[in-house]
């Protein structure tokens, strides 16, 4: 995971990243970098889907892209290459989510050497509609 990283930070290429990690790879959650900040893509698939008959996306599928797209940004941030430890996660879900891809972006509300408070925000069409946002505290791992 460490050689990921440090791949990361050398090219801006999440890549090799999101393959070393299998729970990325199902939920088809992707990073790149997009006007010198981190974007997560969590492509739609079927599989996604919690609510069959409205066609919205699981909840929890959202809950893992925002803390996907926290850690994301952590890492090309970070002075480590150890991924950060999630402390806890709050989501707030806003809207239903439809049966399409959905971006998400995290800015710092603090960051510390050991510690760091993320704000991030998913939407689908318009990034000025939210369909969920969390507030996440991470444990920086030293080396």
């Amino acid at each position: 995971m460490r050689d990921a990283v440090v791949e990361l930070r050398a090219t801006g290429d999440f890549t090799a990243l999101q393959e070393a990690i299998p729970y990325t790879r199902f939920m088809g959650i992707t990073a790149k970098i997009v006007d010198g900040d981190v974007l997560g893509t969590m492509r739609y698939s079927e599989h996604l889907v919690g609510n069959a008959l409205a066609q919205k996306l699981h909840g929890g599928t959202l809950g893992a892209l925002l803390e996907s797209t926290a850690i994301f940004k952590l890492l090309w941030h970070g002075e480590t290459n150890a991924v950060p430890k999630t402390i806890n996660i709050t989501v707030e879900y806003l809207r239903g989510a439809d049966s399409e891809d959905t971006l998400a972006r995290a800015e710092f509300t603090r960051h510390g050497r050991r510690v760091a408070n993320v704000r991030v925000f998913a939407w689908q069409r318009d990034p000025e509609r939210p369909v969920a946002v969390a507030t996440a505290h991470f444990l920086l791992v030293p080396d």
